[in-house]
C-alpha cells in the first residue's frame, strides 16, 4: 500500500473535518465517554494497555484544570505516532512491538556534561508527579490526561547546558523491526522535534512517563516523551532516544516535510489557521459540540511571556 507524505496529498484527497467527526471511531468514543463505561474492543485493550504497572507519584494540585479527563480508553486507542502507522488506531495495534527495556537517553552537544541516562534511573532519581493538562491536537481535536512525568528542566540541568545552547533538539528511535510504520518513507525517519531552551527549562514542559496512575503506553511514547502543553501535539516527540543542546535551530520532522503548514514554533493560536481548516474551534475527544480555541491551549497566564515581541502570525 502506498504511503504519501503529506505534501503529496492534494486537497481533493483530504478527509474533511466534518466527515471525521462522523467517524464511527469518534461516535463510539463519544458515547462511552457519555455513559462513563469502560467498554473496549481488541484494539484498545491491546497488550500495550494489559501490560500498564502502577508508578508511584505525588499529585500536583497546582495543574488540575476545572475539566472532566478524558477517557483513558480513548487516549490509548486514538492517536498519533507515525512509527506504528498513520491512522489513529495503529499505535494500539501495532506498538506492542516496541521494546522499552533496557532504555538510554543520550544527551549531547552544547553542554559541559555529555552523557546518557537511563530509564530506571530517570524513574528512581527524579520525583514523579501527576499534572492534568490538555492535550490539542492540529486536526482541531483535544484531550484532558493526567500525565505523571517531571519537568524537563530537571533533567536538562543534569547536563549543564553552555552559554552557546539556544536551542534543545529530540529525536525518536529508528527501528523498523519494533516500529513497523518506519518501514515506509512516510516520513524522514528518526521523528526529529525541538524547542528554544527557555520553552524546554518552563516548569509547564514535562518529561511524561506514564498516565492515568501507569507506566506509559507504548502507543502513547513508552518509556518517556515529552508534554508541551501550550503546543500542539506533535510537538510532544514520543520514544526520546536522543537530546541536543544547540546553538541553531534544529530542524523539526513536519517543518522538514512541510513548512507552510507547520512552523518551529507550533504554539496554539487560534488566529493562525491551519491552511486545510480553522483553528479556532476545537472539539473535545467524548463531546459532540466545539468549543473556542484558547490562546496556548489556555496557558497564556504561564507562557506568553516567552514570546513578548514577537509576531505569532509570522513565527507560528
Amino acid at each position: 500500500m502506498l504511503i504519501k507524505k503529506p505534501s503529496d496529498i492534494p486537497p481533493s484527497e483530504i478527509t474533511s473535518e466534518s466527515v471525521y467527526a462522523q467517524r464511527r471511531r469518534f461516535l463510539r468514543t463519544s458515547a462511552l465517554a457519555a455513559v462513563g463505561t469502560l467498554l473496549a474492543g481488541p484494539a484498545l485493550w491491546s497488550p500495550t494497555v494489559r501490560a500498564a504497572a502502577a508508578l508511584s507519584f505525588e499529585k500536583n494540585p497546582a495543574y488540575r484544570p476545572d475539566e472532566d479527563l478524558t477517557g483513558k480508553d480513548a487516549v490509548t486507542s486514538y492517536n498519533n505516532f507515525y512509527e506504528f502507522g498513520t491512522g489513529k488506531e495503529d499505535p494500539a495495534q501495532f506498538a506492542h512491538t516496541l521494546r522499552t527495556r533496557p532504555w538510554s537517553v543520550k544527551v549531547e552537544g552544547e553542554c559541559e556534561a555529555p552523557g546518557a541516562i537511563d530509564i530506571e534511573e530517570v524513574l528512581t532519581k527524579f520525583t514523579l508527579e501527576e499534572r492534568i493538562y490538555r492535550l490539542r491536537c492540529v486536526e482541531a481535536w483535544s484531550m484532558v490526561i493526567p500525565w505523571i512525568g517531571f519537568p524537563l528542566g530537571d533533567l536538562l540541568a543534569r547536563f549543564k547546558p553552555t552559554s552557546k545552547a539556544k536551542y534543545v533538539a529530540f529525536e525518536t528511535l529508528v527501528d523498523p523491526e519494533q516500529m513497523p510504520g518506519q518501514r515506509r518513507s512516510v516520513l524522514d525517519w528518526p521523528y526529529r522535534e525541538g524547542l528554544r531552551i527557555d520553552e524546554a527549562m518552563h516548569p509547564l514542559t514535562l518529561v511524561g512517563v506514564g498516565m492515568y496512575g501507569e507506566v506509559m503506553p507504548n502507543q502513547n511514547g513508552a518509556p518517556l516523551r515529552l508534554v508541551v502543553p501550550w503546543k500542539y501535539g506533535f510537538k510532544s516527540i514520543k520514544s526520546i532516544v536522543t537530546i541536543r543542546f544547540s546553538e541553531r535551530q534544529p530542524r523539526t520532522t513536519w517543518s522538514m516535510e512541510n513548512a507552510r503548514e507547520y512552523g518551529f514554533y507550533s504554539n496554539v493560536n487560534p488566529e493562525v489557521d491551519h491552511p486545510r481548516w480553522s483553528q479556532k474551534r476545537e472539539r473535545r475527544i467524548g463531546e459532540f459540540f466545539k468549543r473556542d480555541t484558547l490562546m496556548f491551549n489556555g496557558y497564556a497566564e504561564q507562557v506568553a511571556s516567552l514570546y513578548a515581541g514577537m509576531d505569532l502570525k509570522q513565527s507560528y
